[in-house]
């Protein structure tokens, strides 16, 4: 990635004193669970995003359907929809594009569509969700995929769908860039960690300000920050694979991988970072992971309660060498736990000090 400064950045916003809004669709083929996930982030919490209190936040608007109470599709106190007509026209630039769901194909039939979100005003017919990535997104100061399925097309996307679905890079191409340079941001997870969007879209509206460099991104688009790490080296469990012990039953502290948990291999920081506020992640609370953040999930992880591919090999490499590094820690344990013999009451002093007179 290459990183260009601040000032250079700033430059190519053109935002000024106007506020960035964030238009959110979330009419892709989804279960509107990332939406749901976000309300309970908390550092920093989406109020706090919407109010732009943090410091150096620019003003933000947000036209999400989850907190725009004050409008409806096509009545209230403002036409939701609008917003998303005027992003078109350029009337409230720059915005970032939120896209929650994965994309169907909607050529791969003769009539209908799979999804749509607003009516054309001209024809009264709905307009696809894919036509309104098609108008929006060259416009968009950023497109933000959240979720796996937005981000790689997810369970929408699996094996034998008749809807053709994709997620966003899959849609408009891996190598997409908005016009202020920024490509694709893919925030992975089935639903989403909430605090892992909301850092991501603080990370982007900071960026617009120009107070940060180019937002670096790993080769799926994942931000590298958040998903450098595999969940099996920020578990909670991880000693216990290294000593060889592993759990039969869900309701063990041992590692799960021979229960099904791709934990070693899947880029993701549940583990580490808790759920929600600090609390959770799936490994952390007895659950196994199931890959949900990678761009091959589900296909490439399933079934789910199966030991993973080279499970068996690593299990029984790290069984023998577990045991023998036990049985070496059991002698080692035997000698620290337990206080120096130079301490108790005796006539003599016996700790060593050696008196300089």
């Amino acid at each position: 990635m290459t990183t260009a400064p601040p000032a250079e950045q700033a430059d190519t916003t053109g935002q000024g004193d106007k506020p960035i809004h964030v238009l959110w669709i979330n009419a892709g083929l989804s279960c509107d669970g990332d939406s749901v996930s976000l309300t309970a982030a908390t550092q920093p919490s989406i109020e706090e995003i919407a109010l732009s209190v943090l410091p150096g936040l620019p003003k933000v608007e947000v036209h999400w359907p989850l907190i725009d109470f004050e409008c409806g599709p096509v009545q209230g106190a403002d036409t939701f929809i609008e917003w998303f007509f005027k992003g078109e026209r350029g009337e409230i630039d720059p915005f970032v594009l939120v896209i929650e769901g994965s994309i169907p194909n909607e050529a791969i039939k003769p009539e209908g569509y799979w999804c749509g979100f607003g009516d054309d005003p001209q024809t009264g017919q709905p307009i696809t969700t894919s036509e309104w990535i098609d108008r929006l997104a060259p416009k968009a100061l950023a497109v933000v995929a959240i979720g796996t399925c937005a981000a790689y097309g997810g369970i929408h996307a699996m094996e034998g769908n008749p809807t053709g679905a994709m997620g966003v890079p899959d849609y408009l191409g891996w190598d997409w860039k908005s016009r202020a340079g920024i490509p694709l941001v893919c925030v992975p997870g089935c639903p989403i960690q909430p605090d892992n969007f909301a850092e991501t879209l603080v990370y982007l509206l900071h960026q617009a300000a120009g107070q940060a460099p180019m937002i670096p991104l790993d080769e799926q688009l994942r931000p590298s920050w958040l998903f450098g790490a595999t969940v099996h080296e920020g578990c909670d469990r991880a000693g216990y694979y290294e000593q060889g012990q592993f759990a039969a039953v869900y309701d063990s502290p041992q590692c799960l991988v021979k229960l099904g948990c791709w934990g070693p291999v899947v880029k993701c920081n549940v583990p580490k970072r808790g759920w929600m506020n600090g609390i959770g992640g799936c490994p952390n609370v007895g659950g196994i992971c199931i890959a949900c953040t990678m761009p091959g999930f589900p296909d490439k992880f399933m079934p789910f309660m199966d030991e993973p591919p080279g499970a068996t090999l690593s299990v029984a490499a790290s069984g023998t060498y577990g045991h023998l590094i036990r049985r070496l820690r059991a002698v080692t344990l035997h000698t620290v736990d337990a206080e120096p013999k130079w301490r108790g009451p005796r006539e003599k002093l016996t700790t060593g000090y050696r008196p300089p007179w």
